[in-house]
């Protein structure tokens, strides 16, 4: 395994001073490089000409003029690269950002008198007003229980249910409803998987596949029965730049292999991993691959079809939902064959001292009565995301990340941990000389949310050398002025740091 140190990372010369952070206009760092695709490894060669979606589209390195095509000495100096342009914030057609945050009232208060900056979206997403008004519908006007009842009010709210349902195989692109499974969010998806799935496929010897990038809810839960069942774990390293190691992947897989557990986007790097070309491999061994997607299904569009991941989870407060209430998606093979995890009603189809039988996926794999309002919020949520121009949005997103992380390369004493191609906007940061807490306590002061601590992620931190950082991350609504408020405030806790220190 490389282990990334990150030297050099983040450090930059002093800049000119900062304007208005509304200004728009801020110093940009001197060099750009352009992020080259990773070339794939060996056993990944029949996939070269395939789609590689995670990944922005590249100059034509026929026709680019590469680095070294500078003016010799003594000649006319070659011009800067173009940095990256702010995205607009209301183009002409396509995604409005402005339109979005009016939306979302928790944009518009202030907090220690500041207006607040939300950049904790890793954490958790704001919640747009359809989302808070479908939760308080249910409860003011239409609670009752699902499925089971026949008066009015239970096939109103059975009828939400459902909906909720098929808008979340709708968003991961499963024509089978039957293949959604409702659960309290990611990491009860994979305890599901683990304990269900695990038990009844998991030997002595067999081996789980978990990529060094995973949050613990991916991690834990195969620890857990590894132990129980006499099996074991064996990590997917990282790059220095934060990508998967493609070619210790194809090393570690072999006829031992049962499951391949994998981010689709970092919580702490940003890193979107070749999912569906891994995916392809791990089936050659007969494994079966569950996917982490937390942190990508609000970034960007998803289909497990074409994936063809055998289980995908993701949290509903990710996506600009409730909390309490998440997805599992499975293949209905898969499911179908998965023993009950937990008992009681819901689940059942007859009940008897002598003998008891299941009702169908994927209500078999939900005991109990469900978050029937966070359900009826999920919905809400979804289909406010469907109603957007998701390739605008994410294009939008791409634009304000490269922009971000041009602006921070800007703050002297900044390192930027994880820079893979095609990251989503998470933003994971050191400040030289500032304790993690402190700097998120001191950005706080000024209105701005961020995240400081390990971001349940040890082992993704501890590849890099570290306990503890500060991570910004960006959702849809976030603007340009967002990241220049982040790098101005920056700006002043160095400036403070350097007075006091001289």
């Amino acid at each position: 395994m490389t282990t990334p140190d990150g030297s050099g990372a983040g450090t930059a010369t002093a800049q000119p001073p900062w304007g208005s952070p509304q200004s728009g206009t801020l110093p940009m760092p001197q060099t750009l490089p352009v992020p080259q695709a990773p070339p794939l490894p060996a056993a990944l060669a029949h996939l070269a000409g395939g789609s590689r979606y995670w990944l922005p589209e590249q100059p034509d390195r026929e026709t680019a003029t590469p680095p070294s095509a500078a003016a010799p000495s003594g000649g006319t100096p070659p011009t800067a690269p173009t940095p990256p342009a702010a995205p607009p914030a209301a183009p002409p057609g396509g995604f409005d950002v402005e339109a979005v945050r009016r939306d979302f009232p928790q944009l518009h208060r202030e907090v220690n008198g500041r207006p607040l900056v939300w950049l904790d979206n890793g954490a958790t997403t704001l919640k747009p007003r359809q989302v808070v008004e479908a939760v308080g519908e249910h409860y003011a006007m239409g609670t009752s229980n699902v499925h089971r009842g026949a008066h009015t009010l239970a096939k109103q709210a059975t009828q939400v249910y459902e909906e909720g349902r098929q808008a979340a195989a709708d968003l991961l692109g499963t024509p089978d409803q039957g293949e959604i499974v409702f659960v309290r969010g990611t990491t009860e998806a994979v305890n599901l998987v683990a304990q269900s799935w695990g038990r009844a496929n998991l030997g002595v010897g067999d081996e789980i596949l978990v990529s060094a990038a995973e949050h613990h809810s991916n991690l834990v839960p195969w620890q857990l029965i590894a132990a129980e069942r006499r099996a074991r774990i064996r990590p997917i390293p990282l790059l220095p730049d934060g990508q998967l190691d493609q070619d210790a992947y194809r090393d570690l897989l072999g006829s031992r292999t049962r499951m391949v557990a994998l981010t689709h986007a970092s919580n702490v790097l940003g890193t979107v991993p070749p999912v569906a070309e891994m995916t392809a491999l791990a089936h050659r061994y007969g494994a079966k691959v569950l996917v982490d997607g937390a942190q990508a299904v609000s970034h960007f569009p998803v289909d497990v079809t074409a994936l063809d991941a055998d289980f995908y989870a993701f949290s509903g407060h990710k996506i600009f939902a409730p909390t309490g209430i998440g997805v599992l998606f499975g293949k209905r093979e898969l499911l179908e064959a998965m023993p009950p995890w937990q008992g009681g009603g819901n689940m059942i189809d007859s009940v008897g001292f002598e003998e008891t039988t299941y009702a169908p996926v994927p209500h078999r794999l939900e005991a109990g009565t469900g978050h029937i309002a966070g359900v009826a919020g999920l919905r809400a949520a979804l289909q406010y995301l469907a109603a957007l121009d998701r390739e605008a949005a994410t294009a939008y997103e791409e634009q304000l990340t490269a922009y971000a992380m041009a602006v921070l390369a800007t703050v002297p004493g900044l390192r930027l941990i994880g820079n893979a191609p095609g990251k989503i906007g998470v933003l994971t940061f050191l400040l030289a000389g500032a304790d993690p807490m402190a700097l998120a306590g001191a950005l706080d002061q000024q209105g701005i949310a961020v995240r400081a601590g390990h971001h349940c992620a040890q082992p993704a931190l501890a590849a890099f050398g570290l306990q503890a950082a500060v991570r910004a991350s960006l959702a849809l609504y976030n603007t340009v002025e967002d990241v220049n408020s982040l790098v101005a405030a920056l700006q002043d806790v160095q400036a403070r740091s350097a007075a006091a220190a001289g």
